[in-house]
């Protein structure tokens, strides 16, 4: 899949201007250093040790933009968010795809990671997907409120299901939004306006 209409330009709470696009393979070293970055407590619940240079290795080879489509925010030169959605294209699970927002602590409250679901939320809705995940920490109150307003909602809560790097379990709270009838609305929008449609 080609993506189209990058690099985008958001403007922040505040003013600041943040440039989004694709993430590339030369884009390595930055997206490095932006996971290796971010505080302790803000790594603790990812489900990989995004600090571990083989692991940006499988991150970046993943990268096709069908199955897997990673975007990045850059601000000044630096990488200062990350958001990504994953999907497969056979099996029973194939309308559905996961999203990820991953945001620097300077840059947070700010809008960005808001700014970020949203375009990837785009993005599987013109992939043809019908129904976007998340999940989310319970005591993550930003990236849930986030969701939200995205709305998407609370379907289940796994208790305990996850264990911080000190130990402590806290309950998974897995996020969705149907985002089927958006899709069908677009391709009724199409159909309405589209010559080859209807004769």
């Amino acid at each position: 899949m080609t993506l189209e209409g990058f690099p985008r330009h958001v403007t922040l709470r505040g003013g600041e201007e943040v440039v989004v696009r694709p993430m590339a393979a030369a884009d390595a070293s930055t997206v490095l250093a932006f996971f290796r970055a971010l505080p302790e407590e803000d790594r603790q619940f990812l489900n990989d040790d995004v600090t571990d240079p083989e692991w940006l290795e499988r991150f970046v080879r993943r990268v096709d933009n069908e199955t897997f489509v990673s975007l990045v925010a850059v601000a000044n030169g630096a990488v200062v968010g990350n958001a990504t959605f994953a999907r497969t294209v056979h099996g029973w699970t194939r309308h559905v795809a996961e999203i990820r927002v991953v945001v620097a602590r300077e840059y947070q409250r700010k809008g960005l990671g808001t700014a970020l679901a949203k375009v990837v939320v785009r993005l599987a809705i013109a992939t043809g997907i019908e129904k976007m995940t998340a999940q989310v920490v319970d005591n993550q109150i930003g990236a849930k409120r986030a969701f939200e307003k995205l709305g998407f909602k609370p379907e289940a809560v796994l208790k305990d299901h996850v264990k911080d790097i000190r130990g402590h379990k806290r309950d998974l709270v897995v996020m969705s939004d149907d985002i089927s009838h958006l899709w069908e609305a677009m391709e009724a929008l199409v159909s309405d306006y589209s010559p080859t449609v209807g004769g």
